[in-house]
């Protein structure tokens, strides 16, 4: 039977010991090579991946097929195509979007008889891929009105933004670091700390003692958990408080903030229980650890990146994390924050059963 006092009596003694640990030579050596190795792929020059569209087109004429072929042929642009029956605004912030283009009913039939018409473009002011997107839009415009003879400009553009509310960069790296802090305080210390009790058979020790691996595995999870609710708390203050960030705060987050913890805290126990050694643990702790710091959009959107590394970030769990806490503190888009909680809670599950079945107190 697990023992609550006796996993209070854990967290409260591991709680005091952690609070009185330094960081180690890592960050003096591997992390600056990590830092320029992540950042040199990133902005090596190589093209980053195009930028989604979700076109919503009302005109049943020839022109907009064109016009719409013409934006596809682009390299910077995919489109999307969207029903004419769905609320556009409600579909972009649905699918955690700002990037969008409507053509309207008329388009053929006014640019035929040249008469004026205008496109409307949806996108983030802040946003880079916005920039990006309306670019492109004005070049196909262009090229279109320079087509009609003497270079009638007959299709305009119009700019328009998503969800009334323009966001900060502010905005979108509160919950990066929120996910940043779920990986880094489990992972490395439960990597060296299950590796280095092995070692020094301390958990031989603990075997002596009432306390279950259970109870020892529970207190754990529970402390991380506990420092993961007051770095989100200090993060969220920190980005209101100081630079005027706009997050929205709900029930949704309380899975998010337990089930990341409980992923990283046994996966960082899982490494360091399989590890033959305290330093390969932490070699194997850093090689898991480091791309999903840089790569799962923890400093900037995983849409800035070239499109192999888009790819990798999809398998990579901390993707998840963060993509979800941005669905439901940005976007309210609790239907795709549901898709990342069911991974991060499969995968959660799934490590810590594992963590479970081959921590022992004692060595074979």
């Amino acid at each position: 039977m697990v023992n609550l006092s006796r996993i209070v009596a854990d967290f409260s003694f591991f709680g005091r010991g952690y609070l009185r640990n330094r960081v180690g030579l890592f960050f003096a050596l591997i992390f600056p090579l990590i830092l320029i190795l992540i950042f040199g792929a990133i902005f090596s020059g190589g093209s980053s991946g195009p930028t989604t569209v979700y076109v919503q087109n009302f005109d049943h004429g020839s022109v907009s097929v064109q016009f719409i072929n013409a934006l596809n042929n682009t390299s910077s642009l995919r489109l999307v195509p969207v029903s004419v029956s769905e609320n556009f605004s409600s579909y972009l912030s649905s699918h955690s979007a700002s990037d969008g283009l409507v053509i309207p009913s008329d388009f053929s039939t006014n640019f035929a008889a040249g008469n004026s018409v205008n496109v409307t473009v949806y996108g983030n002011p802040s946003s880079s891929t916005s920039a990006t997107v309306s670019g492109t839009v004005s070049a196909i415009i262009n090229a279109f009105n320079l087509k009609r003879v003497g270079g009638t400009a007959t299709i305009g553009m119009v700019q328009t933004t998503v969800i009334g509310q323009s966001f900060k960069y502010v905005d979108f790296l509160i919950p990066g670091l929120i996910g940043f802090s779920v990986l880094i305080s489990p992972m490395f210390s439960l990597v060296n700390i299950s590796a280095l009790y092995k070692k020094t058979k301390l958990f031989k020790q603990f075997s002596l003692t009432p306390l279950s691996k259970s109870e020892w595995l529970v207190s754990k999870i529970l402390w991380y958990i506990f420092l993961g609710v007051i770095s989100f708390v200090l993060m969220v203050l920190a980005g209101e408080l100081l630079f005027g960030a706009h997050v929205l705060l709900s029930v949704w987050l309380i899975p998010f903030l337990i089930l990341g913890p409980m992923f990283f805290a046994s996966l960082g126990m899982l490494v360091g229980t399989v590890a033959k050694s305290v330093e390969t643990a932490g070699v194997v702790g850093q090689v898991i650890t480091f791309p999903m710091m840089f790569l799962s959009g923890t400093f900037f959107p995983v849409s800035f990146m070239p499109t192999y590394l888009q790819s990798i970030a999809h398998f990579l769990p901390l993707f998840y994390v963060i993509e979800g806490l941005n669905a439901v503190m940005i976007y309210s888009n609790f239907a795709q924050a549901t898709i990342d909680l069911l991974i991060v809670a499969i995968l959660g599950i799934g490590t810590l059963l594992a963590a479970a079945k081959l921590f022992k107190w004692r060595e074979d």
